[in-house]
């Protein structure tokens, strides 16, 4: 049936046949005398099978088929012969690889573009920037943190203290080099130094880590060496409860433990003070975000004596307000 419609058909297909008999000859016979190096279809074939293929596709109604030898695959070419550094991480390390003659980027070394974790990155940190209420009176607070470097190591920058009356009540600053030990944790070391108005500075050597705990409990620990024998501990852990997308709840708890009894800042040994409390924020954005909140502030032990004697009182509550600021 097929042919009595087509009667050119068959004539066709015997072109074809008798074609690609001549071509499968030539290819014999190129392949003997180049010892193993093929060759392409004489172009008697492949008309005579493009021919057919047209009228195929007429009778179907589909496309003519497109011309994969206009294509030129030659612009893209490989070096074999490059090799993979000594260090992966090294952006220069790559000599060759892909490149490209044409095009914007022509005679470009595709292999030499560096990786994001190779890049230089900072930023800094206002967590807290609040006004504090208690019976004794109002004072400021503050605790920012920032640092610079790249995803494997940066250099810190901590700082947390309150100010009274104009002056600086208690501060901690601390200078930390920080290192990737894990994909959520970093471990830390420096220095931190202690001031105060009217009070003695105090030095320390600091050593900790930081980073996500499970759950993604932001967790600090830190320990620190300090003059004549002194030792203290430092541990901090807060959570972020995403009420929505702007509303944030911010549960935080800091505790201060301390090997020796420092009399002059009115420090005992063991557990010394530990502030627990929450914090509501509205970020209007990731930047920019004011908070109200509520904290608990207690001494222990030997430290609560020495309080209770200047003060008479060893835990206050504070109501916070503030903002928390990214840059």
């Amino acid at each position: 049936m097929i042919f009595t419609r087509h009667p050119s058909r068959i004539l066709l297909l015997a072109l074809a046949s008798v074609g690609m008999n001549a071509a499968l000859a030539q290819s014999h016979t190129s392949h003997d005398s180049h010892d193993g190096h093929g060759a392409s279809a004489s172009p008697a074939a492949i008309t005579a099978m493009d021919a057919v293929d047209a009228m195929d596709d007429h009778a179907s109604g589909s496309p003519a088929p497109m011309n994969h030898g206009a294509m030129d695959h030659g612009s893209m070419k490989m070096d074999s012969g490059s090799a993979a550094p000594a260090d992966a991480r090294d952006p220069h390390g790559y000599s060759n690889g892909y490149t490209l003659d044409t095009g914007p980027y022509a005679r470009k070394d595709i292999s030499a573009l560096m990786m994001s974790d190779m890049h230089s990155f900072g930023s800094f940190l206002v967590d807290r920037l609040e006004r504090v209420h208690t019976r004794d009176g109002n004072s400021i607070a503050y605790d920012t943190q920032g640092w610079i470097g790249d995803a494997y190591d940066k250099f810190y920058l901590k700082a947390e203290g309150d100010i009274e009356r104009g002056r600086v009540g208690d501060s901690r600053t601390e200078l930390l080099w920080s290192h990737a030990i894990t994909p959520y944790w970093d471990s830390q070391l420096g220095l931190r130094v202690d001031v105060g108005s009217n009070r003695p500075g105090r030095n320390w050597l600091a050593f900790g880590v930081q980073g996500l705990a499970p759950y993604w409990f932001e967790v600090e620990a830190t320990g620190y060496v300090g003059e004549q024998g002194r030792t203290a501990l430092r541990l901090a852990a807060e959570y972020e409860v995403l009420l929505t997308q702007r509303w944030v709840l911010q549960p935080r708890v800091e505790a201060n433990l301390y090997g020796k009894e420092d009399p002059d800042l009115g420090i005992g040994r063991g557990l010394s003070s530990a502030a627990y409390g929450m914090r509501l924020r509205y970020e209007f954005s990731r930047q920019l975000a004011p908070y109200v909140g509520i904290e608990r502030n207690q001494r222990f032990g030997r430290t609560a004596s020495y309080v209770r004697g200047a003060v008479g009182n060893a835990g206050e509550t504070r109501l916070v307000a503030g903002l928390r600021i990214l840059f």
